[in-house]
């Protein structure tokens, strides 16, 4: 089955698009898979010169160096991406630079990958992609998809009942898991991947929960053992739990992202996911 490299959280970082093209074009992967909060923080609407001149560029750039050797790319938006930007990312990918996979599930070279956007709700005003995760409950100190911000107009029936929980069931519910990679922006929760270093912290007395990850993509996980979940969103859980892989039954979940100015690449042979290697570029 094919090498994938997965790198997520690059929030349109100048730098750090330079150094993935770069290694692409030097070490192409069969496959390299995107895991949201892709642009510039604050960025939704198509401006300035960040997707016609870095990512669109980038792309197109090293695919005319590596011709045939140019990778599968699939790649989903984050928290931090705005869902009116979302057209421009599957209207710029049809040419075959790259897949937008969010809902959808698609076979490519043996793997079934599944696209998932939302998280659990979290502090800050932007809601496009954040959804009650089982249920209606809100964190301590975070903010409901019905009270922040969106960028595109949302059904109040859908910012009030719809959750993730009910996305993964209704997305998967035929799909065989032996061969499956879930690129889904929030990690697990409870797992060294979700590790927000909120300890001793409170919100009107109420003690914060460390652990900020989607408790419905934990219980999918385990009913379902795909063969990999790749996760980004919460940049500081490597550093704090000093693991970015962790096993559930069967499954590897692996967190992508970082908290310092470096471009991290995780390299993975799906026939051999316990072995996957984070680089640091």
């Amino acid at each position: 089955m094919p090498r994938l490299s997965f790198v997520t959280d690059l929030h349109g970082h100048p730098n750090r698009y330079d150094k993935l093209f770069e290694y692409l074009i030097q070490s192409p992967p069969d496959m390299l898979l995107l895991g949201g909060d892709l642009c510039p923080h604050g960025f939704h609407s198509i401006n300035g010169d960040f997707f016609a001149d870095i990512f669109l560029a980038g792309f197109e750039r090293v695919r005319a160096a590596l011709g045939n050797r140019y990778p599968k790319v699939h790649l989903i938006l984050g928290n931090d991406d705005g869902a009116s930007i979302e057209p421009w990312f599957i209207e710029n990918g049809a040419g075959g630079l790259w897949t937008y996979l969010h809902m959808q599930v698609v076979e490519e070279m043996g793997l079934t990958l599944i696209g998932y956007n939302y998280v659990p709700p979290t502090p800050f005003m932007l809601k496009d992609w954040e959804k009650y995760d089982v249920s209606r409950y809100v964190d301590p100190g975070c903010v409901s998809p019905e009270e922040g911000q969106h960028s595109i107009s949302v059904r109040q029936r859908d910012l009030r009942y719809s959750t993730i929980a009910q996305d993964l069931s209704e997305l998967t519910e035929s799909v065989e898991m032996e061969n499956a990679v879930l690129l889904a922006h929030s990690p697990p929760y409870k797992t060294a991947l979700d590790h927000a270093g909120l300890e001793g912290k409170m919100v009107d007395h109420v003690p914060l929960d460390s652990h900020v990850g989607s408790i419905a993509i934990r219980r999918w996980i385990e009913s379902r053992q795909p063969l990999l979940t790749l996760h980004g969103h919460i940049h500081e859980s490597t550093s704090r739990t000093g693991d970015f892989k962790e096993q559930l039954g069967r499954t590897w979940m692996i967190n992508g992202a970082t908290g310092g100015p470096e471009l991290v690449v995780v390299e993975i042979d799906t026939d051999n996911p316990a072995d996957a290697a984070r680089l640091t570029l």
